[in-house]
This record gives structure tokens, sequence and C-alpha cells, in this order.
């Protein structure tokens, strides 16, 4: 047999490669029960009404079952209220929206409920002074990474950071244009997540890379701050050519 035949022979025996995956493919998530923690805040509430509006199953969740049940009653869209242990517990995926003040300690009392659960964390670690906001860096490096750092049983990603409430919250509004970064270890996961911010009309869930990369993403908000203040405006983002 020659070299050209036994390169022919390899050649034919080889398995063919498979397609790449079309990276706007992405899991169907509209049967997934989803829980707000923070549920009560803007963010969060905002957060809950968009995904309800839309057909998602959610749970919104507070230190206090009654005051998360009396906001649950104001979205309407079919939302529950519980508090934020019995939320964490009934839903597939847990979106965490708690003021950055009180991330650290909420999650770790969470950690039995939150085993096995796609955790979202949208906290953005700013602090305020004269000259307006600024971001800051913890300990872990981000609040994604302290998340996955106080919940190793939990499957952390990031993402939601650089909504509007207002605009989440606003009725009259029937598209939020905007883009949300998603970020996390695994590649299933991020989809997930992407999938739900798609759920949203207007919005895209675009793959932003590893948690290690959350800081940035986290830190941009006090740059949007300072746009909003600016121009009286509600700003988020959008990623050209993608």
């Amino acid at each position: 047999m020659t070299s050209t035949d036994s390169a022919q022979t390899a050649s034919e025996a080889a398995p063919a490669k498979a397609p790449a995956k079309d990276p706007w493919d992405l899991p169907d998530v509209s049967g997934l029960v989803v829980g707000v923690l923070g549920g009560t805040g803007p963010q969060g509430k905002g957060l809950a009404y968009r995904l309800a509006r839309a057909g998602q199953k959610v749970i919104i969740g507070s230190r206090a079952a009654d005051r998360a049940q009396a906001a649950a009653g104001e979205l309407g869209y079919g939302v529950e209220g519980a508090d934020n242990a019995e939320t964490a517990r009934r839903s597939d995926i847990v979106i965490v929206a708690v003021p950055w003040d009180g991330h650290g300690k909420t999650l770790e009392s969470l950690r039995e409920e939150l085993a096995g659960k796609l955790v979202v964390d949208c906290v953005n670690p700013l602090g305020f002074d004269k000259k307006g906001a600024y971001a800051l860096k913890p300990e872990e490096g981000s609040a994604a990474e302290q998340a996955a750092a106080l919940l190793p049983d939990s499957r952390v990603t990031a993402a939601f950071h650089h909504l509007s409430a207002v605009l989440l919250e606003d009725p009259e509004i029937e598209e939020i244009d905007t883009d949300v970064m998603v970020l996390g270890e695994v590649r299933a996961d991020v989809e997930i997540v992407q999938a739900l911010a798609n759920r949203i009309p207007g919005m895209r869930g675009i793959f932003a890379g590893r948690l290690r990369n959350a800081h940035q993403v986290e830190a941009l908000v006090a740059n949007l701050i300072s746009v909003n203040r600016r121009y009286k405006a509600h700003a988020g983002l959008r990623l050209t050519d993608v």
C-alpha cells in the first residue's frame, strides 16, 4: 500500500466532524419556574414582572413572606410570593437581586435551599459619594464569584446587570431594547439564562465569558448611572455585529 493509499484510508475511517452548533440555538425554558430573591426591590420586581408577562412562572422572595405576597399581588400574571427559602426550594432558576450589602449573608443562609439550582446573580457592588457611583471590587473578585464561593453546590451564572428598573416596571413599555451579557462556567447553564433573557421582548441574551470576567460587567453599571444622570435617560447596552 502506498503512502497515498494509507492517507486516503485513514481519511475515510476518520469520523466526520459534527457541524458547529448555532450559538442562537437555545433551549426551551418556558416550563421552568423562576424565583427572584429580592423580588420586592425595584430591579427584582421589574424582572419578575417582565418574565411573568412573557409567560414564565415566577415566584418572588423576600425575608418576609407577607411582603413578597403583597408585591406579587401588585404584579399579577400569576406571580406568587414567598419567603426567600421557600422561593429557592420551589424554583428551577433563582435570580439574586438583593442589595449588595446583604448579598453574602443572604446567600450563605440559603446554601442548602440553593443546592443543585441554577443561580443567576445580577447584583452590582457599588459605592456612592459626592462624585457619584463607583464600582467596588469584592475580595472574591465580583458579586458573582462571591456567590460561587458561597454556593459550592449551585450552578452560578451572572446576568441582568444593566437593566433599568424604571423601564422594567413600566406597563406601557412593550419591549426592552437591550442586550443581556451572560457569564458562567458551564455553557449549557449560560444558554439557559440566555434563553430566559430572550423571553422578554426586545432583549437578547449574549454569552460574555466566564465568571472571572464578571467584575467589569458589574462595574459598568457605575458608568451607566453617570450616562443616565447626564442625559436624563434609562440607558442599556447593545452589542454590535452579533
